[in-house]
């Protein structure tokens, strides 16, 4: 729970620790790095949640529940834009309905702070979130991630999702996602991966990614280039910065 440089969001809330990797997204996970870095300095939350194995940090897929987090947004009185689970996925498989429910229950109660929740499994989203009991709240955008033309469908499954607005996040991107159909979808962010073993992005598939959101209208937003040095790169696109939002966080 902190103020984070992510450049799309101000603080990060982290009720699940620990995950699973999935797809080729996964591979070089920031988070994981993270994880065995905080369980290192003494952070019980994180314990257990990563393994060494060739030297660098996987998850173990052990998943840590933190009832202790979910009051911490009501402790923020400054309006925010909050990253839910940064560290983790709220809809894997190993967290509860019951207690996404209650991290439903917090973002209810703090209409102040905009949450906005990225998953790799969008269709546990959908049909968790289609349930009578987790209403549709104004201040919570859904999102998944998208890597590649290999996981093209989740952008079906998140169109099932019953929110105020969907987003995408194109990171890290590491291959072509030529015909990506965004209509329904409000905001894209585009990144590539950063870190020691990065994989390159080729600015033709952020190309094509902007001339998609021109097509179905989506906000379009450039986060970095990535690579191993990533300040270094920055986040320039033909000259200039691509910071747009979803019209709602703009009214």
């Amino acid at each position: 729970m902190a103020d984070t440089s992510i450049e799309w969001t101000d603080s990060t809330w982290n009720p699940v620790a620990g995950c699973t990797i999935l797809t080729a997204g996964c591979t070089n996970c920031y988070a994981m790095r993270m994880a065995a870095r905080l369980e290192a300095m003494g952070q019980d939350k994180y314990a257990g949640t990563t393994r060494k194995s060739g030297g660098r940090a996987k998850w173990t897929g052990h998943i840590a529940l933190d009832r202790k987090a979910l009051s911490v947004p009501q402790t923020w009185s400054k309006p925010r834009r909050v990253f839910v689970n940064s560290m983790s996925d709220l809809f894997h498989s190993d967290v509860p309905a019951d207690f996404i429910r209650d991290v439903w229950s917090t973002m209810a109660a703090t209409p102040r702070h905009t949450y906005q929740i990225l998953t790799k499994r969008p269709e546990r989203m959908a049909e968790v979130l289609s349930r009578v009991d987790f209403p549709v709240l104004q201040n919570v955008w859904l999102g998944t991630s998208v890597e590649d033309g290999r996981v093209l469908h989740r952008l079906d499954e998140l169109r099932k999702v019953p929110a105020a607005i969907r987003f995408v996040s194109f990171e890290p991107l590491i291959g072509s996602v030529a015909g990506a159909e965004l209509h329904d979808v409000h905001w894209a962010i585009v990144g590539g991966e950063s870190g020691p073993n990065s994989r390159p992005m080729d600015p033709v598939w952020v190309d094509e990614i902007e001339t998609a959101c021109r097509r179905s209208g989506t906000a379009f937003f450039f986060k970095q280039w990535g690579g191993r040095n990533k300040k270094a790169t920055g986040r320039m696109l033909r000259g200039r910065t691509y910071d747009e939002m979803p019209a709602s966080a703009l009214a």
